[in-house]
């Protein structure tokens, strides 16, 4: 008869979360302690519902800090898929400026 124990795997709460503009996914669910950014990335269902994320090219992070894919999770982590950035961000900072600059419009109803 054999004293060996098969080592209990322990099951942790993670979610991932991907926004667009108009849209968004984020799903809470349980993995194996063991898992990895990617791993759960994959069993979240995202790739699915939203086909044009790149795993490959779409930056992770936990909580708004950059990981690798290869990464860890512990229990509560939040991944996240970070699209890439559309607008170079100096131009942004220039818009930005412009708009301060402008005079605000009020609009008044017509007297009369």
């Amino acid at each position: 008869m054999s004293t060996d124990t098969v080592p209990v795997q322990r099951m942790i709460r993670v979610s991932v979360a991907y926004a667009l503009p108009r849209e968004h996914f984020w799903r809470e669910f349980e993995v194996p302690d063991t898992a990895t950014c990617a791993e759960a990335i994959r069993v979240s269902g995202v790739l699915e519902d939203f086909p044009a994320i790149d795993p490959a090219r779409n930056r992770i992070g936990i909580f708004g800090r950059i990981v690798e894919p290869t990464q860890r999770l512990n229990d509560g982590d939040r991944v996240e898929i970070y699209r890439p950035i559309t607008i170079v961000p100096e131009n942004l900072q220039r818009r930005r400026y412009r708009l301060r600059q402008m005079d605000p419009v009020i609009l008044r109803p017509p007297s009369g």
